[in-house]
């Protein structure tokens, strides 16, 4: 991606420079997480078994741990390597738990954790088409992000996406045991899963809902979560829940930050729910859709800035 400064109406291009070292991405990156991932750092150089793990994080919402690896080549496997970063956190759940209520006021029990999300993270400047092709399954717990650095001391970040995978990892595990034992533990969650035994109406209903969503700016990704299908710009902005006879949709902002004149939303702030934000919408049918936007977008424009 080309990028450009502009003055006084005239465009001057800005050149890429190359990371010295693999140190330097993961300086970026473990300063800034909650900002780039919304992330927490539990601990860097993380060594288990004698094994090291660049940074260990922590997923807030899904409640489970990420492993992150910066790659400053491209001469790694992208499975082979990411799947023994996830039997190791897997087999040395204790190690994990420990380190993390090291550094945490409130210690977190085994049981509070969803091992099941446990994911994979690799950071580089760049993939090869290889790797790329690699994550092309629908159910893989790894994901590629690239970074790039620019001599304006710009930094940008964008995650590779699969290119509309619809194989399960699962047909490969039969040759790789580690991989076998792994997707016996984790489970991605897809969209398909959210929508099964739900009637044709409800499916319709949010596939326009999705639609309309996606199409507020081009940064929007859609995440399956074990709870709901979340709507991500910068972190989740609306999170549905898909019910037989309605959707359920969260919108990430706090009490008195919504402008709704027509009071189709909920206060759920003092009630225990899965979505995030203090406000939820009923929706069972596209006759109220339009407006429905216009407050999806208000969280948007909150949570993106």
């Amino acid at each position: 991606m080309d990028i450009y400064s502009t003055k006084d109406g005239k465009l001057t291009y800005i050149k890429e420079v190359d990371f010295k070292l693999e140190k330097d991405i993961q300086k970026i990156c473990d300063d800034n997480l909650k900002e780039l991932f919304g992330l927490e750092v539990v601990r860097s150089q993380f060594t288990i078994r004698n094994f090291r793990i660049d940074t260990l994080a922590f997923d807030e919402k899904a409640k489970a741990f990420v492993v992150i690896e910066y790659k400053k080549n491209e001469n790694f496997s992208v499975i082979d390597q990411g799947y023994a970063y996830l039997s190791l956190v897997l087999n040395n759940k204790a190690e994990c738990v420990l380190v993390y209520n090291e550094s945490r006021k409130k210690p977190i029990k085994m049981n509070e954790i969803d091992w099941t999300q446990t994911r994979v993270m690799f950071i580089a400047p760049s993939f090869t088409p290889y790797q790329v092709q690699s994550i092309n399954f629908k159910d893989l717990p790894i994901e590629l992000w690239e970074i790039r650095k620019y001599e304006n001391e710009t930094v940008s970040i964008n995650q590779i996406q699969s290119l509309g995978a619809s194989e399960s990892i699962k047909t490969i595990s039969k040759n790789n045991k580690t991989v076998g034992a792994v997707s016996k533990e984790i489970k991605v969650y897809t969209e398909n899963e959210h929508l099964k035994n739900i009637p044709d109406e409800i499916k319709e209903l949010y596939e326009k809902f999705k639609s309309s969503v996606l199409s507020i700016d081009n940064d929007v990704k859609v995440k399956p979560t074990k709870q709901y299908i979340a709507f991500i710009s910068k972190s989740n902005f609306t999170d549905v829940e898909i019910h037989k006879k309605e959707l359920k949709v969260y919108l990430n902002l706090k009490k008195g930050e919504l402008n709704d004149p027509k009071g189709l939303a909920s206060d759920v702030s003092g009630i225990g729910h899965w979505g995030n934000g203090d406000y939820l919408l009923h929706i069972g049918s596209d006759e109220d859709l339009d407006y429905i936007i216009s407050l999806v977008k208000q969280s948007y424009k909150k949570n993106s800035a």
